[in-house]
């Protein structure tokens, strides 16, 4: 009877205390907003293949002290290159990729670091960042890395062999972009939009000239103690011109497919569970399951990068993640999800305090310790 009693006392108390929890999750990171750690905070929660959480701290407008909203949308920086690999997967699927194919032949020039000529660059080095590929002359146009645009072309290369060794490379995804584009005959930003985004009925792009600006969330960069925020300009800049005289094949990084994703807080978390349940949500198959989980292991243990997703256990200690952070102009972001488990967090700053705490901004791994503790640890 005894038992019973504390059992009924328990199973009665458990809302109270759940809810104390987050109440305290939400008192943490409305302080980081207060105590000018950020200008507004975004959060999503997915659970058992559910959005069981997603709240807005601080403002989508600094000036004008607007808050943010469930409807307003990020420049998510590097978290875009999973869309990316995403596409390359669902052209693999329809064989008319392999991750083992020459890039110089994909891409229609010659990409071969000069000191191994004879070693093939791959689709599949480009995706785990083992291309020996460097964003030394920049990765904004494929200029950078053509012989016959750029006489400094093999400056791009590193001194280790293709996939003898792992850079972080945002040209590596803009020419992955490019090889979407040759390879489905839809322009870059269209194709995402079609075959990612509509199937999971999810708003968002690539292409900011199609999106509704009035759901930016002004992104701001911290310039110093004295200054503080400052808004950036050039994460919504428009590409109209750009796109007016676009090449297709080659134009593709005016779109960013390594940083320039828009989307919700809350869209990226559905699409997040898509990738938790290897490839398939709401009844939609994106990608096979098994390149699925080829996208989420590692090709280097050091690294613990696979195909533009990574595991780590440095946002919440012991607690190996499956995701993407991404940083640009002053924003922070990030996906990080447990497969096993079900459940992942969604968290992105349109402005942060550039503290880092064990390898990622501190007030990003601060909501999600707090998230965790209050949401998924109960």
């Amino acid at each position: 009877m005894y038992k019973l009693i504390i059992r009924s006392l328990l199973l009665l108390l458990l809302p109270a205390i759940a809810g104390a929890q987050v109440e305290r999750a939400e008192e943490t990171i409305q302080h980081l907003i207060d105590s000018g750690k950020a200008v507004g905070i975004a959060v999503a929660v997915v659970k058992d293949n559910k959005l069981v959480y997603s709240q807005n701290f601080g403002y989508k407008e600094l000036e004008s002290k607007t808050q943010l909203s469930n409807t307003d949308i990020f420049r998510i920086a590097s978290i875009s290159k999973s869309f990316s690999a995403t596409a390359i997967l669902q052209l693999v699927k329809a064989r008319k990729l392999k991750l083992s194919d020459d890039v110089s032949e994909l891409i229609g020039f010659n990409v071969r670091n000069p000191r191994y000529p004879d070693k093939v660059i791959t689709l599949e080095h480009l995706l785990s960042h083992r291309s020996s590929i460097n964003d030394r002359q920049g990765y904004f146009t494929l200029d950078a890395i053509n012989p016959a645009k750029n006489p400094n072309a093999d400056s791009c290369y590193n001194a280790y062999a293709p996939g003898e060794g792992y850079q972080y490379c945002n040209l590596n995804f803009n020419m992955i972009g490019t090889i979407i584009e040759k390879y489905s005959g839809e322009r870059f930003d269209q194709y995402i939009k079609k075959h990612i985004l509509d199937p999971l009925g999810l708003y968002g792009g690539y292409c900011i000239d199609s999106l509704d600006a009035s759901r930016f969330a002004t992104i701001y960069e911290y310039v110093n103690d004295t200054i503080g925020f400052r808004a950036s300009p050039g994460a919504y800049a428009p590409r109209s011109e750009e796109i007016r005289n676009y090449t297709m094949g080659y134009s593709t990084p005016i779109f960013s497919p390594t940083g320039g994703m828009k989307i919700s807080a809350i869209d990226l978390a559905r699409y997040m569970m898509m990738h938790m349940n290897y490839g398939k949500s709401n009844g939609k198959r994106i990608i096979p399951r098994k390149l699925s989980q080829q996208m989420q292991t590692p090709l280097s243990s050091k690294e613990n990068y696979g195909l533009a997703l990574h595991k780590t256990t440095r946002l919440i200690a012991d607690k190996e993640l499956v995701g993407h952070t991404g940083s640009a102009y002053g924003l922070y972001s990030a996906m990080f999800f447990d497969p096993a488990e079900k459940w992942g967090i969604v968290v992105i700053s349109n402005g942060c305090h550039p503290s880092y705490v064990n390898g990622y901004n501190g007030v990003i791994r601060t909501v999600f310790e707090s998230i965790y503790g209050a949401y998924i640890k109960k």
